[in-house]
């Protein structure tokens, strides 16, 4: 009798376990696709991970009404979770792609996921109630539900999210469920009284699961394409964000968790103005520093420079510097800069990269994503800056890609504002491009008033550098502004311990976008 006890618990706990494993990666599933679709990342996650929690909760609170057949209320609890956690991102993808309901569709899942995983513990509890006292019942079936939910941030973090995918670890985490299900069918037979019932319901959730499996790649690709003016042919989700690829005609575009970074039909517009003012400022450039700018292309106007004779480029994402080394359409782009002897790429965090390098630079280049969150807000911030400033040579420049002044002035200010608290003299560049619309960077050097600096940009001749666009008249246009279109007098520096800049950039005019 004892060792049937001791097995009867052993099962329940098992279970317990991969239920807390799944539960886990579901929050974090919808959280990702929460900040993939709507944006924000941090206010996403928490309130993505709030609801769930606190849906939970009322999933605990609606498990006391359940007071017979215990044991098959759980087993429909699990295929009724397994097929919702399953199809958790095909439903969102499929509301992004032909709704404007993404936001609800979203929220909507977390509670009714979050409901159905709270309900999981107070009803193996009781059932654990035969085999063992109320004591070591609850301590045990609350830490192998912590043991899991450890071993499924684990899997999502290493595995997960890199190598399977958005489409199919969602259909992990419901065959996990599902598994759990028929399981407890299986060990229990003499707690079940709807046995045929019960199994017959596996049987068709088993169906509609391998159908999911099979049709999700095709069913998300299609639904992708509906988000996309132009025909998508390259996506990656990588450990950090969604790169996608599109075509129309013989251009392309280059897109990172939904935002434009790059056409070929003008992208030049957008690194000429980058890379050529920093680069002729600053003298005879040696050692020159790049932040993102994993597409190559930044790269490719750099060693238009023969004084150059080191370029470290920083990027988070492998995948995107490996995208640029690799794919046709870029190296073609890029003219194969990616490859060159004289580059070094280094897959890691600007910040940490920044803090750690011995090195110094002539001319540090910042082509990052817009600071749409925490995260790439604090590679605009005034610590990072000063970071910057430390590892320049005397005469250094630094130029920071600062995302559109007509439609996020504030955030480009605060930009300008955070490179002045940290010592440098700035000023502010723009330039019409036809894919993007009129964007901003702004330039900081480390000697010379705002003043003398644009002088000096403005005397800059580029007859020595092949230039598609950029000349003399261009520097004079580029570093020309109107009034300030908004009052600025009271945005603030953006720093980590005060992070501001993507509130500002969030609630820029992106409506007439």
């Amino acid at each position: 009798m004892g060792n049937k006890k001791l097995w009867g618990s052993h099962i329940l706990k098992l279970a317990i376990f991969a239920t807390g494993l799944s539960g886990i990666v579901a929050e974090y599933v919808l959280a990702t696709l929460a900040n993939y679709f709507l944006g924000n990342s941090v206010f996403q996650w928490t309130m993505v991970i709030s609801i769930m929690m606190f849906s939970m909760g009322m999933g605990s609170q609606l498990s006391r009404k359940m007071s017979e057949n215990l044991l098959e209320k759980f087993v429909g609890i699990e295929f009724v979770l397994s097929f919702f956690s399953s199809f958790s991102a095909l439903i969102v993808y499929v509301a992004a792609g032909y709704t404007q309901l993404t936001p609800l569709i979203i929220y909507s899942l977390s509670i009714i996921i979050g409901l159905l995983i709270g309900m999981e513990i107070p009803l193996v509890t009781r059932l654990n109630d035969e085999f063992e006292d109320l004591r070591e019942n609850i301590s045990s079936i609350m830490a192998v539900d912590y043991f899991g939910s450890l071993i499924g941030g684990m899997f999502f973090a290493f595995i997960g999210i890199q190598y399977l995918g958005m489409r199919y670890v969602p259909f992990v985490l419901g065959g996990i469920n599902f598994i759990v299900a028929l399981l407890l069918l299986d060990r229990f037979k003499s707690y079940v009284t709807r046995s045929k019932l019960l199994w017959g319901s596996g049987a068709g959730v088993a169906v509609i699961l391998i159908l999911g499996v099979i049709f999700s790649s095709p069913i998300i690709e299609f639904s992708e394409q509906a988000r996309y003016a132009e025909k998508v042919v390259f996506e990656k989700q990588s450990r950090y964000q969604k790169i996608v690829i599109t075509q129309w005609k013989e251009n392309y575009w280059l897109y990172i968790d939904n935002n434009q970074q790059l056409s070929t039909l003008d992208e030049w517009h957008y690194h000429e103005p980058l890379v050529h003012p920093s680069m002729k400022l600053s003298g005879h450039p040696k050692n020159v520093l790049v932040m993102g700018g994993g597409d190559g292309c930044a790269v490719r106007e750099i060693l238009k420079y023969p004084s150059v004779e080191k370029i470290t480029l920083v990027d988070l994402d492998s995948a995107m510097t490996n995208l640029g080394k690799q794919h046709p359409i870029l190296t073609k782009l890029n003219k194969g800069s990616m490859d060159s002897e004289k580059l070094s790429i280094v897959n890691t965090d600007g910040f940490l990269f920044l803090s750690e390098t011995p090195d110094f630079y002539d001319v540090i280049i910042v082509d990052l994503p817009d600071p749409k969150n925490t995260d790439l807000a604090k590679l605009y911030s005034k610590e990072f800056y000063q970071l910057c400033y430390k590892q320049m040579t005397p005469n250094g420049v630094l130029i920071s890609q600062s995302g559109t002044p007509q439609f996020a002035f504030k955030a480009f200010k605060c930009i300008e504002k955070s490179m002045q608290a940290a010592g440098f003299s700035t000023v502010p560049l723009h330039k019409q491009v036809l894919t993007l619309g009129e964007w901003g960077y702004v330039l900081a050097a480390k000697n010379g008033t705002q003043e003398q600096v644009i002088q000096r940009l403005r005397g800059l001749t580029f007859d020595d550098v092949e230039t598609r666009w950029l000349n003399n008249d261009g520097m004079l246009q580029i570093t020309s502004f109107g009034k300030d279109p908004v009052d600025v007098s009271k945005v603030k520096v953006n720093t980590i311990r005060e992070p501001v800049l993507h509130s500002y950039y969030l609630n820029g005019d992106w409506s007439v976008y």
